[in-house]
């Protein structure tokens, strides 16, 4: 598959999230939001429809679209990529620069503590 656009997962992000959805649904909930209009909507189902991250069904006389492409696996290939990008696929230097670039929450802090000591323990 084809990578997703940041236009193109609003699409996913709405059929993610109620299920499959006619295009007028789609207009409908993801349209308004994006100040996007019927053709627009249409142009980004086409899109993912021949990237093979959606599949139409007849149903009623209508199409319906749904995902081909989960959602955790759309966030797995988005996370590796930005490592691979950015920091040489190693996920230490991630987060060291976020913990260096943005304030983090004492729960944070303990959230992140929790899954080091996780990750030791599974490793031994």
């Amino acid at each position: 598959m084809s990578k997703i656009s940041g236009a193109e997962s609003h699409i996913m992000e709405a059929l993610w999230g109620k299920g499959p959805m006619t295009a007028e649904e789609l207009v409908q909930s993801v349209g308004p939001e994006q100040q996007w209009g019927e053709a627009t909507v249409k142009t980004l189902i086409n899109r993912l429809l021949k990237k093979k991250a959606l599949k139409s069904e007849r149903s009623g006389g209508r199409a319906l679209y749904q995902p081909l492409v989960s959602r955790e696996e759309y966030v797995t290939g988005e996370s590796q990529g930005l490592l691979d990008r950015l920091f040489g696929g190693q996920l230490a230097p991630l987060v060291a620069h976020y913990a260096r670039h943005r304030d983090l929450s004492p729960a944070e802090v303990e959230r992140l503590k929790k899954l080091i000591s996780e990750l030791e323990s599974d490793h031994e």
